[in-house]
């Protein structure tokens, strides 16, 4: 795997802990625990795939939780709790999601597929993106939509791409958390009418706040409550 585009890509911090990373596994303690966000723009290409918008909630959910890729377990050496890790530790080489570690094993199949079974699989949808992402720079990006359609929600089309993104990864496989499953219609349903969806998205009182990556967008709050206050129609 090429170092160079990774190399230009990221703060001087990591340049010593890539270099070092060829021949051993570099020193990830070097790396600030909460590293700042990207600055969103305004308005979001619909032609850009965004780290913090899309691909990192998606590998938080799928990839970054207790006993597989978390700081604590960092299984095989793996930790995908932030941009700078999921660089370096995920071998992630800009410009080329083929040569990519992490985009090979969450594409591939079998045994070596990641989320491991009973865990879903991403879907291809979702492999596309981080593909794309990958392929159009890797960037720490993020964006503020400007344009949120809250007339034209479905379940299909809105509703479980928010879900699939930010909540089935962890909600999915043998030991969902919470033991709440959040894979198809009903299950969604469910935790709407008991108003706990709401609760947890909005972070309000009493709730454990959700999604971990961090708060949905004000446009995928606003389209969950839509499609609530519309009867939760199975559209």
């Amino acid at each position: 795997m090429e170092k160079k585009n990774v190399i230009l890509m990221l703060p001087e911090l990591l340049l010593i802990l890539l270099l070092a990373s060829c021949k051993h596994d570099p020193d990830l303690s070097a790396l600030p625990v909460n590293p700042d966000p990207p600055v969103p723009t305004v308005g979001c290409d619909p032609d850009s795939v965004y780290f913090a918008n899309t691909v990192f909630p998606l590998i938080q959910s799928s990839c970054a939780m207790s006993g597989c890729h978390d700081a604590a377990t960092a299984r095989e050496g793996v930790v995908l709790t932030d941009y700078y890790r999921i660089m370096i530790t995920g071998e992630v080489n800009p410009g080329n999601a083929g040569d990519s570690k992490i985009y090979e094993v969450l594409s591939g199949g079998g045994e070596e597929r990641m989320p491991p079974s009973p865990a879903q699989p991403l879907t291809t949808d979702q492999k596309a993106l981080i593909a794309k992402w990958i392929n159009q720079g890797a960037q720490n990006n993020a964006c503020t939509e400007t344009n949120c359609d809250t007339l034209n929600v479905t379940f299909a089309g809105t509703i479980m791409p928010i879900i699939q993104t930010n909540c089935t990864g962890c909600h999915s496989g043998a030991s969902p958390g919470g033991g709440i499953f959040l894979t198809n219609y009903a299950q969604v349903e469910t935790i709407a009418t008991t108003g706990q969806l709401m609760g947890v998205v909005k972070h309000l009182t009493g709730y454990q706040p959700m999604p971990p990556s961090g708060q949905l967008s004000d446009c995928q709050i606003a389209q969950l409550n839509k499609w609530i206050a519309n009867g939760k129609p199975n559209n």
